[in-house]
């Protein structure tokens, strides 16, 4: 008999912890996601300005959307490199991992004018830089797994492994001591540029990182096990991963929520609009958004 209580204690511990962690879920209750914009082929990195404009790619047919605060939807760039990952640095510009020639690019917004930040590393292609994180001082990380296009006119990677890596603020490049990964993707970091999130999608794995004054990685953990296309972070820390719909996971690593996304498969999030609470997501042929009851961090 005291075997039955137990188990049924633990059961109901285990209920009231679940139901717990979903009420702590930051999405609007009652909320839906809804679609906004659909006929992509393959959306993408999703980013938003200082006022809430988001911008996002459809890497197969070579644009940069634009999803305006009130509502429009608009090319921002054709061709685009390829564009894959964006992130807008504090000066409103546009930073976009540019597949089609594995380079990073900094785009003016308003001119339009391009300049290519990264086009090798020790003389070597990089395997395709996918998604990218803008400190407040200039500084960036970017990951660069290898995944073969058919645009490409190229043999296979130069590179010997798929990696993390780091642009200084005097646009020095190097490759970051993450540890051993298997297929890095999406990215993201913390407000004050302290805290590295970089998910291993290949391992099913995303790590957790101290960034040291100088750029360095250090104090590698494990976040959670799962990995992700793409990545976010809200105004309490919590953090968003990709792949089936969106999974949230507090700054602790527990798993606080889930949105379902009627695609195959979701690729990326931000936050974006006026009041930068809603979550806008890019699911393989289609623009989402659903209100949330937080706004997105600072430095997205």
């Amino acid at each position: 008999m005291m075997r039955g209580i137990t188990l049924l204690v633990a059961f109901a511990t285990a209920t009231t912890a679940l139901v717990a962690a979903e009420d702590a879920s930051p999405v609007e209750p009652g909320a839906k996601v809804k679609k906004i914009a659909g006929d992509f082929r393959f959306t993408e990195g999703p980013a938003p300005d200082a006022e809430g404009n988001v911008y996002f790619t459809d890497q197969p047919n070579n644009r940069i959307w634009k999803w305006s605060i009130d509502g429009q939807l608009s090319v921002f760039m054709e061709p685009s490199g390829r564009a894959n990952g964006l992130a807008f640095d504090k000066d409103g510009h546009l930073w976009a991992c540019a597949d089609e020639k594995n380079e990073l690019w900094k785009i003016d917004v308003k001119t339009k004018k391009i300049t290519v930040l990264v086009k090798d590393y020790g003389g070597k292609l990089l395997n395709g830089p996918n998604d990218i994180w803008v400190r407040d001082d200039g500084s960036a990380f970017f990951t660069d797994p290898y995944y073969k296009r058919p645009y490409w006119k190229r043999g296979g990677p130069e590179q010997d492994q798929n990696a993390v890596y780091f642009r200084s603020t005097d646009g020095r490049l190097s490759r970051a001591d993450a540890g051993e990964l298997k297929q890095p993707n999406g990215i993201i970091g913390t407000p004050d540029g302290k805290t590295l999130y970089v998910a291993d999608i290949g391992a099913k794995k995303t790590y957790q990182y101290d960034i040291a004054p100088d750029g360095a990685l250090k104090n590698r953990k494990l976040f959670c096990e799962q990995g992700s296309d793409g990545m976010t972070i809200d105004e309490r820390g919590n953090v968003y991963l990709t792949g089936s719909g969106v999974t949230i996971f507090d700054k602790a690593g527990g798993r606080i929520g889930h949105i379902d996304v009627p695609e195959r498969w979701t690729s990326n999030v931000c936050f974006g609009g006026k009041d930068k609470k809603t979550l806008f997501i890019t699911a393989s042929t289609g623009l989402y958004a659903i209100p949330m009851r937080v706004r997105g961090a600072a430095r997205q």
